[in-house]
Protein backbone atom coordinates (compact mmCIF):
# COMPACT_ATOMS: atom_id res chain seq x y z
CA UNK A 1 0.00 0.00 0.00
CA UNK A 2 1.14 3.58 -1.16
CA UNK A 3 1.51 5.92 2.19
CA UNK A 4 -0.34 8.22 -0.33
CA UNK A 5 -3.13 6.26 -0.72
CA UNK A 6 -3.47 4.80 3.20
CA UNK A 7 -7.39 5.40 4.73
CA UNK A 8 -7.13 8.44 6.82
CA UNK A 9 -9.28 10.26 10.01
CA UNK A 10 -9.76 13.43 10.87
CA UNK A 11 -9.39 14.59 14.42
CA UNK A 12 -13.38 14.56 14.62
CA UNK A 13 -13.47 11.21 13.11
CA UNK A 14 -11.07 8.85 15.58
CA UNK A 15 -12.78 5.73 16.00
CA UNK A 16 -13.54 5.39 20.32
CA UNK A 17 -12.03 1.61 20.47
CA UNK A 18 -9.04 2.64 18.30
CA UNK A 19 -5.32 2.47 19.50
CA UNK A 20 -4.15 5.87 19.16
CA UNK A 21 0.25 5.23 18.05
CA UNK A 22 2.31 7.47 18.35
CA UNK A 23 5.58 6.56 16.17
CA UNK A 24 7.13 10.39 16.82
CA UNK A 25 10.90 10.63 18.52
CA UNK A 26 11.59 10.24 22.40
CA UNK A 27 11.98 14.61 22.23
CA UNK A 28 8.86 15.02 20.24
CA UNK A 29 6.60 12.41 22.88
CA UNK A 30 8.29 13.98 25.54
CA UNK A 31 7.15 17.97 24.59
CA UNK A 32 3.24 17.03 23.97
CA UNK A 33 1.18 13.54 23.43
CA UNK A 34 -2.46 12.74 23.93
CA UNK A 35 -3.25 10.84 26.71
CA UNK A 36 -3.75 7.49 26.51
CA UNK A 37 -1.66 7.22 23.36
CA UNK A 38 1.01 4.34 23.17
CA UNK A 39 4.49 5.50 21.88
CA UNK A 40 6.50 3.43 19.93
CA UNK A 41 8.73 5.29 17.81
CA UNK A 42 8.64 4.88 14.12
CA UNK A 43 12.21 2.57 13.45
CA UNK A 44 11.45 0.42 16.76
CA UNK A 45 7.87 -0.65 15.30
CA UNK A 46 8.88 -4.11 13.49
CA UNK A 47 11.17 -5.05 16.16
CA UNK A 48 8.44 -4.50 18.86
CA UNK A 49 5.79 -6.50 16.82
CA UNK A 50 7.84 -9.38 16.14
CA UNK A 51 8.74 -9.90 19.84
CA UNK A 52 5.19 -9.12 20.77
CA UNK A 53 5.77 -5.89 22.83
CA UNK A 54 3.89 -3.86 20.88
CA UNK A 55 0.58 -3.76 23.00
CA UNK A 56 -1.78 -4.18 20.37
CA UNK A 57 -2.91 -7.20 17.98
CA UNK A 58 -3.89 -7.52 15.10
CA UNK A 59 -7.54 -7.10 15.20
CA UNK A 60 -7.74 -3.63 17.11
CA UNK A 61 -8.64 -1.08 14.65
CA UNK A 62 -5.51 1.27 15.11
CA UNK A 63 -4.95 5.21 14.30
CA UNK A 64 -0.80 6.47 13.96
CA UNK A 65 -0.17 9.72 14.41
CA UNK A 66 2.78 11.84 14.29
CA UNK A 67 3.53 15.12 14.32
CA UNK A 68 1.90 16.43 10.55
CA UNK A 69 1.32 13.17 9.26
CA UNK A 70 3.74 11.74 6.48
CA UNK A 71 5.85 9.23 8.95
CA UNK A 72 2.02 7.57 10.48
CA UNK A 73 0.99 7.23 6.79
CA UNK A 74 4.17 5.26 6.07
CA UNK A 75 3.92 3.18 9.33
CA UNK A 76 0.16 2.88 8.65
CA UNK A 77 0.44 1.66 5.49
CA UNK A 78 3.47 -1.14 6.72
CA UNK A 79 0.95 -1.74 9.19
CA UNK A 80 -1.82 -2.33 6.90
CA UNK A 81 0.79 -4.43 4.66
CA UNK A 82 1.56 -6.45 7.59
CA UNK A 83 -2.12 -7.63 8.40
CA UNK A 84 -2.87 -4.81 10.75
CA UNK A 85 -6.07 -2.42 10.63
CA UNK A 86 -4.50 0.85 10.69
CA UNK A 87 -5.39 4.03 9.70
CA UNK A 88 -3.82 7.78 9.49
CA UNK A 89 -4.18 10.48 11.86
CA UNK A 90 -4.82 13.43 9.00
CA UNK A 91 -2.59 16.27 9.85
CA UNK A 92 -0.78 14.71 13.03
CA UNK A 93 -0.55 16.16 15.99
CA UNK A 94 -0.39 20.04 14.55
CA UNK A 95 -4.21 19.14 13.97
CA UNK A 96 -4.78 17.72 17.24
CA UNK A 97 -3.81 20.66 18.96
CA UNK A 98 -5.14 23.55 16.39
CA UNK A 99 -8.77 21.42 17.11
CA UNK A 100 -7.65 22.44 21.11
CA UNK A 101 -7.74 19.24 21.82
CA UNK A 102 -6.01 17.88 24.86
CA UNK A 103 -2.23 17.24 25.43
CA UNK A 104 -0.21 16.03 28.22
CA UNK A 105 3.54 15.40 29.14
CA UNK A 106 4.89 12.84 32.04
CA UNK A 107 6.37 16.38 34.41
CA UNK A 108 3.57 18.56 33.93
CA UNK A 109 5.08 20.92 31.82
CA UNK A 110 2.63 22.83 29.22
CA UNK A 111 2.83 20.81 26.49
CA UNK A 112 3.66 21.71 22.82
CA UNK A 113 3.92 20.30 19.37
CA UNK A 114 7.58 19.90 18.84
Amino acid sequence: MNPLQVPTVTVDELPAAAVLLDCREDGEWAAGHIDGALHIPMNQIPTRLADGSSAFAPEQPIVVVCKVGSRSAHVAAWLNRNGYDAVNLDGGMLAWATSGRPMITADGSTPYVA
